[in-house]
């Protein structure tokens, strides 16, 4: 059973990074522009993320075990569709398709091992397992598209989804036990299309101000079309009886601090991840297998973080273990900022140490939030921590791409003769080089990656200066916190 659920959450994660190293393939494939580019990585992650919350309560009606055999049916139609997606247009859809399967699969993998481990001790290491699988396997996936696209083209990252899954399928059919809760959860579809609508908003608004001549009336609508859709969502939640997400369980700030810090933490790791291995293929010149293996510290590293941070945690504390795990990655950071055009075993080692500290994060804010929580709240603690790493995934590719985007258009100077839209992006320069001869092309390439490393300057700055403030935050906050427990009351 453990084999089951495991080998689908692995799916689920690794989609939302194997396309990394994939990117620029596709890119020239099916002429994708840079709008599209980022919206092919950010629909699965934000699609998943609007969903998690609403599938899971849907679990609890219908039974966990139809949800989880009916998601991965939808996983593996839309890998088909997106591994032979004749334009971006439809790769976007099917990456949105495989959201859907995802989000219906998620909840379920978590609530079938507590269903199934009655033995505390069995039942704390089948969790182990799962969150091992979920803050490590997304780091993975840019190591497996590069394996794959070595002998490979591009839809091969997708069709290596379709015989796990129906592995999964046929083995979940036969060996998974259909177990209901006794307390029957609605699907809010509205309050879940609410929330989608929200994040989309916010999410091509920050795309949209990223542009090079950005239309700020555009940016501007998409922006308050989120804002009143989420806002919505809040009242409508407060009213419910029984909401998706009651934000009462906010007011406790363990738990609002292992939120934040899951989200930061997520965020970094593949928005970071996201831009290096871009530059590791675009100006280091890497092959997609050469920049999964140059990246692979970060998974392995973060992966055996897990149980060192588990068996530290109680004797160094929950708060002190987060805001120290994401000082890690921001000295890490900065490492990085300083490294990144030294030696290769410079930056390999810098890149390990902000991957433990990234796994130990993730891993201490995991346990916080779901201690944070009471008991009868467990179920919607559990949902909210996979959303919180769902949407600070979104979060990091959307916000540091359109960063690397904006500062890259910013930052490129086009020698004279040479169209505007090589000033999109690196992959637009280097389209617009090779229709130049040599001494031109070469000009051409050298100027675009001038504005590349500037760039990835820019957004590894920007990602330091975000964990150290969330640290420096949490560690605050918790502070008030104690020093109001320690005030007499009157």
């Amino acid at each position: 059973m453990l084999a089951i659920v495991s080998s689908a959450l692995f799916l689920i994660v690794i989609d939302m990074t194997v396309l990394y190293t994939a990117l620029p393939q596709l890119t020239r494939a099916l002429q994708a522009t840079a709008t599209e580019k980022i919206w092919i990585v950010n629909t699965y992650p934000l699609v998943t993320a609007g969903l998690l919350i609403g599938m899971g309560g849907l679990g609890d009606r219908l039974g966990h075990k139809p949800m989880f055999l009916s998601g991965l049916v939808v996983f593996g139609f839309a890998s088909i569709l997106a591994a032979y997606s004749p334009t971006a247009a439809v790769l976007i859809a099917a990456r949105a398709l495989l959201a859907v399967g995802a989000a219906m699969m998620m909840p379920a993998t978590l609530s079938i091992i507590r269903v199934t481990f009655t033995d505390d001790a069995e039942r704390s290491f089948a969790i182990g397992i799962w969150a091992a699988i979920a803050s490590g396997g997304a780091a993975l996936g840019p190591v497996i598209g590069g394996v794959l696209l070595e002998w490979f083209w591009w839809g091969s990252v997708f069709l290596i989804n379709i015989p796990i899954a129906l592995a999964a399928f046929a083995a979940g059919s036969l060996m998974l036990a259909d177990k209901r809760s006794a307390r029957s959860h609605p699907f809010d579809l509205i309050g879940s299309v609410q929330v989608m609508v929200g994040l989309i908003g916010l999410i091509f608004a920050i795309k949209e101000l990223a542009k090079r001549t950005p239309s700020a009336i555009l940016g501007l609508v998409m922006l308050g079309l989120g804002v009143i859709a989420l806002t919505a969502f809040a009242i409508r939640q407060s009213k419910s009886a029984d909401p998706l997400v009651d934000f009462r369980l906010f007011r406790n700030t363990r738990f609002s601090s292992g939120v934040v810090a899951a989200l930061v933490a997520a965020a970094a790791m593949i928005g970071v991840e996201l831009v290096f291995t871009q530059r590791l293929q675009l100006v280091v010149g890497l092959t997609p297998l050469q920049a999964g293996l140059a990246i692979m510290p970060i998974p392995l590293a973060s992966f055996f973080a897990g149980p060192l941070t588990g068996m530290a945690m109680p004797r160094i504390g929950a708060i002190r273990t987060m805001t120290g795990s994401l000082a890690i990655v921001a000295v890490a950071l900065a490492l990085l900022l300083v490294t990144y055009q030294g030696a290769p075993w410079i930056w390999l080692s810098v890149t390990a140490v902000m991957g433990f500290g990234i796994g130990a994060a993730m891993t201490a804010a995991s346990s916080v939030i779901m201690q944070s929580a009471p008991e009868s709240r467990a179920g919607m603690a559990a949902s909210i921590e996979e959303v919180s790493f769902e949407l600070g995934g979104a979060l990091g590719v959307a916000i540091l791409g359109s960063l690397m985007t904006a500062l890259y258009t910013r930052t490129m100077i086009l020698p004279d003769g040479v169209p505007t839209m090589a000033a999109d992006s690196i992959d637009q320069a280097y389209l617009a080089a090779d229709r130049l001869n040599d001494a031109a092309g070469d000009l051409l390439r050298s100027a675009a990656q001038g504005a590349f490393d500037q760039a990835f300057a820019g957004v590894i700055l920007v990602s330091a200066a975000l964990v150290t403030v969330s640290a420096v935050g949490i560690w605050r906050m918790a502070l008030v916190t104690d020093r109001r427990k320690l005030q007499p009351q009157v």
